[in-house]
């Protein structure tokens, strides 16, 4: 599901730079106080400002910035992450232990939690809660394609994969995987049945009151004004900080002013311009870094849609003719060029000293051996979004300039979002300007980029392009041991690099800006910001 496809606006449109990934697939085993034997007193409110992106606060039917935010915090996952990092931590589950083969996870429940309404949590609400995001076959049904969990006893949970998939561990932090309330949903009409897309009638219910065990509970709900949420006295792990939190669907120029003049302030949508202007004021704290969302260009491989993308040394010569330095600079401090499909702070990802670099001379040679004259390409993006304060607007003018320089015409064509997804997903564009954020903090949910791949088929990338590429990426995405695994992914983004229709651009610059007596503002790859962690000095 990210990036630009039927929940383009999923993925992720404000997040942080994050530690390497690294997780033990033999066992982990934590403490069942993982969340810290403190508890404190709520009091007070935190106030968090951002461009609403949600669809839904039920979890099941929701895989929208804004809707993560809310769901990690209504909810329970069997494990999680916690500030910044991606090292999976005991959440619902206080230890797993994973099969040799990758294929059989066995998660082992903590004793005593209860759903906000006081009712116990048992493993029979977890296979209810994940087989209903299976079978509503909405956009979070893709995170657990291949498998079947089922229950062994009250507090044991059994994953298996129908292949190997060394990513379950993370997948499962996913907010869109919460544990609901399996008697309170199914109550309201829920169903986790094989025809849970068209009995299940929750999802209205869940937009008015949360059924979860998670440190705060859903009290007011908008798409496009304010969601409040307010503490949960019966969450088994540390009471949040704040009595209440109440989001706010604020442009960024709102949010600016905002967290000025405010306390108690969170702004998730600030540009870094904007973010370092506010660095030298000593009421606020401003972090800017290297997001994991990823800008890239793609190429139509079809002849019958564009000849001239269709050759080989064209689709070359555009990989050598971008300036990346100047797109880097475009998008401010704290932004880099990606090296690779995978962020830079990922499993598998490529130092920024593997980037490509603009060969100019190159270029020109490449465009001059493909025997065409006077190439022209339309590039199409979406009109009406920016990621990280980035216009694609802006973006297309620099791919058009740059290319005019080494002798391809482009023609920037924008479309509005909805538009724009019908027409990409048929394959009728010939060159897309687009960006990818990652669902979870896992290399195998770039798998997609290979040939035969959900993204690089809506541009006739076809598997038989490259069967030698398509054979590593199942290596990869399979291997348990992590030093491995790191290798082959490495392996597939130099391939990609070296001869592909995808054209990495940058990792743009993430800023989130607060209240210089805040705690725990930091972002977060898959939710961005947890509510429940943020406190005061």
């Amino acid at each position: 599901m990210s990036g630009i496809s039927a929940v383009f606006l999923r993925r992720r449109i404000a997040l942080s730079a994050v530690a390497a990934l690294a997780i033990a697939l033999t066992a982990y085993t934590g403490s069942s106080s993982a969340h810290g034997a403190a508890r404190s007193s709520s009091a007070g409110t935190l106030v968090v400002d951002t461009s609403f992106i949600i669809s839904s606060a039920d979890p099941a039917r929701d895989l929208d910035p804004t809707g993560y935010i809310v769901d990690h915090a209504l909810y329970d996952t069997l494990l999680t992450e916690h500030g910044s990092s991606t090292k999976v931590q005991p959440d619902l589950a206080t230890s797993f232990k994973a099969s040799p083969n990758a294929t059989t996870y066995t998660f082992q429940l903590r004793h005593g939690v209860k759903f906000s309404d006081g009712t116990p949590v048992t493993s029979a609400d977890v296979v209810f809660s994940l087989n209903r995001v299976i079978n509503l076959k909405s956009a979070p049904a893709y995170l657990l394609a291949g498998l079947k969990i089922t229950a062994k006893g009250p507090y044991t949970v059994v994953i298996k994969s129908a292949t190997p998939n060394p990513a379950i561990p993370q997948i499962v932090t996913a907010p869109a995987l919460g544990i609901v309330n399996a008697k309170a949903v199914m109550a309201h009409g829920g169903s986790d049945a094989a025809n849970a897309s068209k009995t299940d009638h929750a999802g209205q219910f869940l937009d008015q009151t949360s059924e979860g065990s998670g440190p705060y509970t859903l009290t007011q709900y908008s798409t496009n004004n304010q969601i409040t949420l307010t503490a949960n006295p019966n969450y088994w792990g540390p009471k949040p900080k704040f009595a209440k939190v109440v989001l706010r669907d604020m442009t960024a120029a709102s949010q600016l002013l905002n967290v000025q003049r405010g306390s108690n302030q969170i702004a998730l949508d600030l540009s870094s311009q904007q973010a370092d202007s506010l660095k030298n004021n000593s009421s606020l704290q401003a972090h800017t870094s290297a997001s994991p969302n990823l800008f890239f260009l793609q190429a139509t491989s079809n002849p019958k849609v564009s000849p001239v993308l269709a050759n080989h040394d064209i689709q070359q010569a555009i990989r050598y003719g971008i300036d990346y330095r100047g797109m880097v600079a475009t998008a401010g401090t704290g932004a880099i060029q990606a090296a690779g499909l995978i962020p830079v702070q990922f499993l598998g990802g490529l130092p920024t000293s593997y980037a490509v670099k603009q060969n100019i001379a190159k270029a020109k040679k490449l465009v001059a051996q493909s025997g065409l004259k006077n190439p022209t390409v339309t590039l199409s993006y979406p009109s009406d979004i920016s990621v990280n304060g980035l216009s694609f607007a802006t973006l297309a003018q620099r791919v058009q300039y740059d290319l005019g320089r080494i002798g391809i015409t482009i023609k920037v064509q924008a479309v509005p979002v909805a538009p724009f997804l019908t027409a990409y997903s048929a394959d009728k564009y010939q060159l897309v300007q687009s960006y990818w954020g990652p669902d979870y903090a896992d290399p195998n949910d770039y798998l997609v980029f290979l040939p035969g791949g959900s993204v690089s088929s809506r541009m006739d990338w076809p598997a038989s392009a490259n069967p030698a590429l398509v054979a590593l990426g199942k290596r990869a995405g399979s291997t348990s041991n992590n030093a491995l695994r790191a290798g082959l992914f490495k392996q597939i983004q130099e391939k990609l690099d070296q001869s592909s229709p995808f054209f990495p651009l940058i990792q743009p610059a993430q800023a989130i800006v607060g209240s210089s007596n805040l705690t725990g503002v930091a972002l977060n790859p898959s939710w961005l910001l947890s509510v429940a962690e943020v406190g005061t000095k």
